[in-house]
């Protein structure tokens, strides 16, 4: 209990339902500024609640998982491209009941090709080893730099003079 025998703010949001509350909003997507408004505290609460109730950051995290999940399986299915079926209505008069009704008139599958910069990303993340951008590659051996290192000051003046 907090001082003076009353509850703090953070009992009800370690509860069951607080919990399922805060699982809901992180798995929505809010952001823990959002998420630190819909409750009423600042941002700094939430933090400090995250490392003092295991349970509350389990909360977030397992929120977070699924909208991970499913933003990884659209990824996926975009760079691998889908098929979509569209149907197209009109209104109908229905003589048996005297009303009008929407009635499908064409149904019609198209096919969504498959988008290059998905695939490029989900590789960059999948395979980073092999598809990202940085490639890093090592030199051995030794470069001579500056031919004339070895040269006096008067042979550098007389070869100077001799390409002027």
């Amino acid at each position: 209990m907090a001082k003076g025998g009353r509850k703090g703010k953070y009992e009800y949001w370690i509860s069951p339902d607080g919990l399922l509350l805060i699982k809901g909003w992180a798995r929505d997507g809010l952001s823990k500024e959002q998420i630190a408004k819909n409750i009423g505290v600042r941002v700094e609460t939430i933090i400090d609640w995250e490392k003092r109730f295991p349970q509350f950051s389990k909360a977030l995290k397992k929120g977070r998982e699924v909208v991970v999940c499913e933003l990884e399986n659209a990824l996926i299915k975009r760079a691998r491209g889908f098929d979509v079926e569209e149907t197209t209505e009109e209104l109908r008069f229905n003589r048996a009941t005297g009303q009008n009704e929407m009635v499908v008139t064409k149904r019609t599958t198209k096919h969504v090709a498959p988008d290059t910069g998905a695939i490029a990303f989900a590789l960059k993340n999948y395979a980073p080893e092999k598809w990202r951008d940085r490639k890093d590659v090592e030199i051995s051996g030794q470069l001579d730099t500056n031919p004339f290192a070895g040269l006096t000051e008067e042979q550098l003046r007389k070869l100077a003079k001799s390409n002027g």
